[in-house]
């Protein structure tokens, strides 16, 4: 048996290999590998590839290596077939010719349809495509429906292209139709009807749809093709985009595709997708049918070098040619709409985008590896365990964000000891919203209450006043005492003004773009382990988890958002409030916050 069939087939037993035999594991399939040809190419250069695009291999890799699911070559291959033997360019100098695929779609392909879990069944249901211009989307998009129609031995394979309007579904929808009306074979078993594309052999469909507010019975897709869905309008977009994948379930290999350039939407399903990818590439996330292929630059200050415009045009020199770069460069060049034009459609970087923002592994930084009880140093697996009790008589800044009176609160205390800001935090919710809050959520607030990590206050609101107990309880059972907290301006008045008329240095602070330098400082001090929980704070982590970056349009500038709807951020953004008056006073009271003796 080779080393290829050890890593392909699911049979055999996982056994260790080391870095040398992993190499020549590589080596032994990287022949027809296309998976395997590309990580090579992107890991020794000879590919430019963005940041995403290079952590989405990382990340199949070592899932192959570790046998999460496997790699089916044969299956892999019969679809790169069938797009070179079957699928016709339907524009421009090339049509009719046969299409003849780049080596990144080809691993693109690959990992569609070659990556299976233990019987043999595609691993994942959602792929989502972001590139630039230019470079074959809507060809690669009709190809992938074509095969999944005629050749993924699926009978009655409805397959559906989507878009908010009739005549924007029929783009592709057409493109599908003249590469198939170019393949005599193909034809001979087709039907062009009024209302779709049917091939009576296997009781396949083909359609062309709007957004339609019906429900998902009204569906049983093989795949849908969702296009352009940057453009899709917020909310109609995200419930319709429900519609589609909630009707993925009576099909045991289906597949919902989008693909898309950047736009400027916002909230809509482009963001929500975006952020579900990065949350995944980054380790964040439970996501396991979401296949994210993010092509977009890096750098935004090299927007208009054709170098780093080679991680968003993974086409650039075959289907788009440099020179016509370079003169869309120069338009962009002459005024900012034309600037933001191309950075969106050209760069891939969506105006007003967000994405995930801490990866698991930074996380874990704040949470591991410190100290115990008495600061005696961890290993850097184990979960710190220092107490208040270890920061006595020490200065410290501190951070609230109240919530809407019915849900989560958090408040934050940071402390500077040895070059290292520790930081605790105590969550506050009304008693009569722990048991809806658990259900919803599916957190054990319970046993976060249990833990101390959540005091429970209140019946339907929380009572602010056990707030204000926190802090003063620092003080006065710790000697911990805070110089400035700053407070989110939305906070209850009657807090503030009860804080102040005690001694507290209270301080408004708006969770806005304004604090984009904040935010920059907290994620290099979480990066360089400069920025620690004192306690393993399981509730804190999901709340870092749940955190995402909103960029202003053309712009470094940045704010902190939740994941998703449902998300929560409160401990995140109490800690941003303590950070921020630290960036705006620790110069000034150095000598107090280093705490030094």
């Amino acid at each position: 048996m080779t080393k290829s069939e050890v890593w392909e087939r699911p049979d055999v037993p996982n056994r260790e290999l080391d870095a040398e035999a992993r190499r020549l594991q590589r080596m032994a399939v990287s022949a027809e590998n296309w998976i395997l040809r590309y990580y090579q190419a992107i890991e020794d250069g000879s590919v430019t590839v963005g940041h995403w695009i290079r952590l989405l291999y990382e990340r199949i890799i070592s899932d192959l290596e570790n046998k999460v699911y496997f790699f089916d070559q044969k299956k892999a291959n019969k679809a790169i077939r069938f797009f070179e033997n079957f699928c016709h360019h339907s524009k421009g100098k090339l049509a009719p010719q046969l299409v003849k695929l780049e080596t990144w779609q080809k691993a693109l392909i690959s990992c569609i349809f070659g990556l299976v879990d233990e019987n043999g069944t595609r691993v994942y249901r959602e792929v989502f495509v972001v590139m630039g211009r230019k470079n074959g989307k809507s060809l690669l998009a009709s190809g992938i429906a074509e095969y999944m129609a005629y050749a993924d031995g699926e009978r009655g394979a409805d397959c559906y292209f989507l878009a908010p309007k009739l005549d924007q579904a029929d783009i592709v929808f057409n493109d599908f139709w003249q590469s198939i009306s170019a393949e005599p074979d193909l034809m001979k078993i087709t039907k062009k009807r009024k209302m779709d594309i049917y091939i009576e052999s296997t009781n396949t469909s083909i359609k062309k749809v709007p957004f339609s507010e019906k429900k998902s019975d009204g569906f049983n897709p093989h795949l849908t093709v969702c296009d352009e869905v940057a453009a899709w309008v917020g909310d109609q977009g995200i419930k319709q985009y429900a519609v589609m994948t909630s009707a993925l379930g009576s099909r045991e290999q289906p597949l919902i595709l989008s693909i898309t350039t950047a736009n400027y939407i916002n909230d809509g399903i482009y963001d929500e997708l975006f952020r579900r990818g990065t949350s995944f590439l980054q380790g964040n996330s439970r996501e396991k049918r979401l296949l994210p292929f993010l092509y977009q630059i890096d750098d935004l200050d090299k927007w208009n070098d054709l170098n780093e415009l080679q991680k968003s045009i993974p086409n650039l020199g075959v289907s788009v040619s440099a020179s016509y770069i370079l003169e869309e460069i120069a338009k962009a060049e002459e005024s900012l709409a034309n600037k933001a034009e191309f950075m969106t459609k050209f760069a891939c970087i969506k105006q007003n985008s967000s994405q995930a923002w801490l990866t698991a592994q930074d996380v874990r930084k704040c949470f591991l590896g410190g100290y115990g009880p008495g600061w005696e140093p961890l290993a850097p697996h184990e979960p710190n365990g220092l107490m208040l009790e270890d920061f006595r008589h020490s200065y410290a800044l501190g951070g609230i964000d109240l919530s809407l009176a019915v849900d989560l609160t958090a408040a934050v205390i940071v402390i500077e000891k040895d070059g290292v800001s520790w930081f605790d935090v105590m969550f506050f919710m009304p008693a009569n919203k722990v048991q809806e809050a658990t259900q919803r959520d599916g957190l054990p607030y319970e046993i976060y209450r249990q833990r101390g990590l959540l005091t429970v206050c209140g019946e339907n609101t929380v009572d602010y006043h056990e707030v204000h107990a926190w802090f003063s309880r620092l003080e006065r059972e710790y000697e911990i005492l805070p110089l400035k907290v700053g407070y989110d301006r939305y906070s209850a008045a009657y807090l503030v003004q009860d804080m102040q008329a005690d001694g507290f240095d209270m301080e408004s602070v708006s969770q806005g773009s304004n604090l984009t330098g904040v935010l920059i400082d907290m994620e290099g001090m979480i990066k360089d382990g400069r920025l620690r929980c004192i306690n393993d704070n399981d509730l804190m982590k999901v709340h870092m988890l749940d955190a995402a970056l909103k960029f202003e349009e053309g712009t470094n500038r940045r704010r902190l958002i939740k994941m998703n709807p449902r998300a929560h951020i409160d401990g995140m953004a109490a800690l941003s409030d303590a950070i921020c008056m630290r960036h705006n006073y620790y110069e000034e009271m150095t000598a107090q916050l280093s705490n030094e003796r």
